[in-house]
């Protein structure tokens, strides 16, 4: 136990930064991978029923998705990087403090969800633009994510904590587990138990369970810097208040994930189920890009804030240029291949020449985003290693709040193209925001960390 933790902390402090980086991002980028196989072998299967209102209906779900999401991030993003800062300082008993309050925060958090919106589930598929055919399909996969809400909720949060202590590898079992439970479970409630896509979704949650049960018993025998354990549950106003100044701003950019969802599901819905089906199929594809961008951008973040609070400039420095580095030169050579195949790819989820067509276009767009998107994730991950709420505040706020009027007057005035094309102009002005307000606490938090070593 004690040399698996040594080995963690060792990419954490002293690795070589390359090293360190690909320690951290790889076993990420293979869960993100993993997730991804299971979405498009739940697509899949669900397209293989030949019914286009269950396709979109869960599309139409993926908001709710969103919202568990969220919770999980408000707990596990702002517990993770606090806990990093924590064994900078070489802190163990408060990062046991923080990795204990994060977990049954989430499991709380969960139960209270799943009671409040059992009664409105009816109002919630109202919400989420539900209607028709489409009503009954997303009614039966939302309630099973509404049964187990505090299981996906814990899965996401005990996650991003296992990672903290530079525990990639744990992190990653635990996470294609969960798919794997996942990936077995779909055909069979699907077909064989011919549950359509509630089954679906149940195998979803039972992977979360799968998960959820891996990293408490990593947390409570493996690790020796961190803890489950009710004893060690002793919240306090300072705590929740570091965990939340980060936790906040990862909640909000998943927030405004629901608030992007829901208006594209709303837009699209006024052009038909073809344009919904086609942006749910565009969007499970280019998962394979923004799972990429995102094993970079939360990856490196527990190395990043190891860095600041362990007062190490040079390494700190280091982290963030070659992950940039790293992260862009993939992302575009894997757009520029599926911007080559789109057709044949778009083809393996559906016949209907309308989805098909629609979808190319759809897809277009988006890969003209990745680097955008990436660029912005990687600046928010950067600042909420920092602990800077300000700045990881207005970067999550930002890349939803700008999207609605540029979604809204792009349909006004260039109707389908303005809807399809209105994420790619609301990511590059998010991508420029973070380059400036990078430029801005650079020189900051190099003054902070050379003021900290005059004292020592």
């Amino acid at each position: 136990m004690e040399d698996m933790d040594q080995k963690s902390i060792y990419y954490l402090e002293k690795a070589p930064v390359s090293k360190a980086i690909m320690h951290m991002v790889i076993p990420m980028m293979l869960s993100f991978i993993a997730t991804i196989i299971y979405n498009i072998t739940d697509a899949y299967f669900i397209g293989k029923m030949n019914n286009t209102a269950m396709m979109a209906s869960v599309t139409l779900a993926l908001p709710f998705s969103c919202v568990l999401m969220a919770f999980g991030h408000l707990f596990g993003a702002g517990s993770g990087t606090f806990i990093s800062r924590l064994l900078g300082e070489k802190n163990i008993y408060r990062a046991k403090q923080v990795s204990s309050i994060n977990f049954w925060s989430s499991l709380i958090t969960g139960v209270v969800f799943m009671a409040i919106c059992l009664p409105f589930l009816s109002s919630i598929l109202g919400m989420l633009g539900a209607d028709g055919e489409t009503f009954v399909h997303t009614k039966n996969y939302l309630l099973m994510f509404v049964l187990g809400s505090p299981f996906v909720i814990a899965s996401i949060s005990l996650e991003e904590a296992v990672r903290a202590e530079g525990a990639s590898t744990a992190s990653m079992i635990g996470m294609i587990t969960g798919v794997v439970v996942n990936i077995v479970l779909d055909p069979l409630f699907i077909f064989l138990f011919h549950w359509g896509v509630a089954g679906a979704a149940l195998a979803t949650v039972l992977g979360n369970v799968t998960s959820v049960v891996w990293y408490m018993y990593y947390l409570q025998k493996i690790s020796s810097v961190q803890s489950i354990s009710i004893k060690d549950f002793k919240p306090s106003r300072e705590i929740y208040a570091n965990i939340l100044k980060v936790g906040v701003s990862a909640f909000l950019l998943d927030g405004f994930m629901v608030i992007t969802s829901l208006l594209y599901n709303n837009y699209s819905m006024i052009y038909g189920d073809s344009v919904v089906a086609g942006f749910g199929i565009s969007q499970r594809i280019i998962q394979i890009i923004d799972f990429i961008s995102m094993g970079f951008a939360m990856g490196s973040v527990p190395l990043i804030a190891y860095a600041y609070s362990a007062q190490n400039d040079k390494r700190l420095m280091e982290i963030v240029k070659k992950t940039i580095v790293y992260m862009l030169g993939i992302i575009l050579t894997m757009s520029v291949i599926l911007f080559a195949l789109k057709s044949q790819v778009i083809g393996i989820f559906s016949i209907d020449p309308k989805v098909i067509e629609i979808g190319q276009r759809i897809l277009f767009a988006q890969l003209c985003s990745t680097t955008f998107a990436a660029l912005s994730g990687v600046f928010t991950g950067i600042f909420q290693a920092f602990g800077t709420a300000v700045q990881s505040t207005v970067m999550s706020v930002l890349r939803g709040l700008i999207f609605i009027p540029i979604l809204i007057i792009g349909n006004m005035l260039f109707v389908l193209d303005g809807v399809i094309w209105a994420m790619t102009i609301s990511e590059g002005i998010t991508a420029l925001v973070g380059i400036v307000l990078w430029i801005g606490i650079r020189e900051k938090i190099r003054n902070h960390v050379l003021v900290i070593q005059e004292h020592e």
